[in-house]
């Protein structure tokens, strides 16, 4: 263990997750059609603007979800995010009946409501309800 004193961080907020997809106009599609998540960004880079950094997020949100393609090796899937709402079973509903993958919703003591879904490459979101305003 080093006796030097560290400095405080200076990030100040989480802004972007990333997820794995084997396809990112399929991951594109699903987000944004069947989740109604919002393209925030899709830009081409590298030297023959071969590669593709896809963000969406929910409409409102200020954290992103980057849909990146595997490299180096990396499988798609086997991420996770949470979400939050102030209606988990209208949520629910509302995925279950688009056929989105999503468990029953759950609670225990002192955690709140919440389900788990899957997008088509296997990572995992869960849908917790939000904290009471105010």
């Amino acid at each position: 263990m080093s006796d030097s004193i560290q400095a405080p961080t200076t990030v100040t907020n989480i802004v972007v997750a990333m997820f794995t997809v084997a396809d990112q106009d399929a991951a594109l599609a699903f987000y944004t059609e069947k989740l109604g998540y919002e393209l925030r960004g899709d830009t081409r880079f590298g030297e023959n603007g071969e590669m593709r950094w896809l963000e969406v997020a929910p409409p409102g949100s200020t954290a992103r979800l980057a849909l990146n393609p595997p490299m180096g090796g990396e499988t798609p899937g086997g991420s996770s995010i949470g979400v939050e709402t102030r209606d988990v079973h209208g949520e629910h509903a509302r995925l279950k009946a688009l056929g989105v993958d999503v468990d029953e919703p759950m609670s225990a003591p002192g955690a709140p409501l919440l389900f788990m879904m899957r997008d088509p490459d296997g990572n995992h979101i869960a849908v917790v309800e939000a904290p009471p305003a105010g």
